[in-house]
């Protein structure tokens, strides 16, 4: 085991060990009792059920990527990257033919693998606390239509990568950056009107109250709207949910009918007037952009750790490849991308707290967007008390109880 493998091993346990730390402080901090804020949606029975389903999906979590983590070190120290590489190469393709292969088999393997806790997750503990309302039939289809998305819209990105890789030189990486980012774009464009219908059904809302609100409100901060839809949620989870998805004439508001069967019509609107917030403050614009600076620091990271021999060696690889040095290299960066991902959460949490803003002092004086928000977490049977520290590795939203205090102070200060 040479220092790229002992780093490699060191992120994988020291990740696994704060996740394992930060669950526990997250359960320990589960409130016996129900905070003040929300005794006007909640009674003893459903706050005791929130606590349960805290409880079972941390258990889960934690199996699953215990369970994660053995596989990858068994499927590791018995030389299974290896294994699989002398038998693609066998087959007699192309370097980039065979790279195609090699991480469709590995992606193929981890999907099976991961399959039985999605059937779990899905029929057993989401059946269990009333959320789900995804039937076989359903579940399967959705397998399925990933899987030819994958091989749709996976298969050319991937050969793309492995062919400026192959061929490009010193500068693949900046090739490989543009490309990307390129596609990726391109995605926001067409993903409202020709990936989303694949799993959802879009309906134009009918004219009525809540379109009439919605579009009034908008027209109050001079904000067109091109398209509002309802989809049907409540055919996979009674969990509620809107956002906006696309850009320019593709831009889309998609309100699940969970929501427009549970809220209000100033509810639904406050909760617009949130996302709307995020249009306004620019905050798409900006993830998209950080996201775009971070793969380029990510490919460029990756040509200077490309074919290198004492990280193959770290995997027991007997051949260099530019398809085993994506692989690799993931691994090997996993630390950076922790902090990175932590940084964006933080980031993202800042954001939530501006878009809250602005729809406080563009839509109902906030009192409205804070019985939204109760409304969803009681229905979503969210963690009302979170501990510190698991917000800050895994929360993209402040916890509730923060929100709604920020709310109250912001409509105090605008009144």
């Amino acid at each position: 085991m040479n220092l790229y493998g002992i780093v490699i091993l060191g992120t994988l346990f020291g990740t696994f060990i704060l996740k394992l730390v930060s669950d526990v402080m997250n359960l320990k901090a589960a409130g016996a009792d129900l905070p003040y804020e929300f005794q006007d949606v909640y009674d003893r029975d459903a706050y005791e059920q929130s606590q349960r389903y805290l409880r079972h999906t941390t258990v889960f979590s934690l199996v699953t990527a215990a369970f994660d983590l053995v596989v990858l070190l068994v499927f590791w120290f018995s030389g299974g990257f290896n294994f699989l590489d002398l038998l693609v190469r066998g087959a007699g393709f192309s370097p980039l033919v065979t790279g195609l292969f090699y991480i469709g088999v590995l992606l193929l393997l981890q999907a099976l693998i991961s399959l039985p806790f999605g059937v779990y997750h899905t029929f057993v503990l989401e059946e269990k606390f009333g959320f789900n309302k995804t039937s076989p039939v359903t579940f399967m289809a959705d397998k399925v239509k990933a899987v030819f998305l994958a091989l749709l819209l996976g298969t050319p990105v991937l050969a793309g990568l492995l062919w400026f890789f192959e061929n490009s030189g010193s500068l693949a990486w900046l090739w490989a950056w543009a490309a990307v980012s390129l596609f990726g774009f391109l995605l926001q464009y067409i993903a409202p009107t020709l990936i989303m219908p694949l799993f959802n059904k879009f309906t134009p809302l009918e004219d009525g109250e809540l379109k009439g609100a919605i579009m009034e409100y908008a027209r109050s901060v001079d904000f067109p709207l091109t398209g509002i839809y309802v989809i049907d949620g409540s055919k996979r989870s009674s969990k509620a949910n809107a956002f906006f998805t696309g850009f320019g004439k593709q831009k889309r508001i998609a309100l699940f009918d969970t929501l427009v069967e549970n809220h209000s019509v100033t509810e639904i609107v406050a909760v617009l007037a949130h996302e709307i917030g995020h249009y306004r403050k620019k905050h798409i614009l900006i993830s998209m952009w950080l996201s775009v600076v971070n793969m380029g620091v990510v490919f460029f990271l990756l040509s200077v750790f490309m074919n290198n021999r004492a990280l193959f060696d770290a995997f027991f690889m007997d051949e260099l490849s530019v398809y085993a040095s994506l692989l690799f290299f993931s691994l090997l960066y996993s630390p950076v991308e922790f902090i990175l991902s932590v940084f964006l959460q933080s980031l993202s949490r800042r954001h939530e707290f501006q878009a809250d803003h602005f729809a406080v002092t563009t839509y109902s004086g906030g009192s409205t967007l804070a019985e939204a928000l109760k409304k969803l977490s009681r229905k979503n049977l969210s963690n009302l008390t979170p501990h510190p520290l698991y917000v800050f590795l895994n929360y993209s939203h402040p916890p509730v109880l923060q929100r709604i205090a920020r709310i109250r102070r912001s409509a105090q200060e605008a009144a």
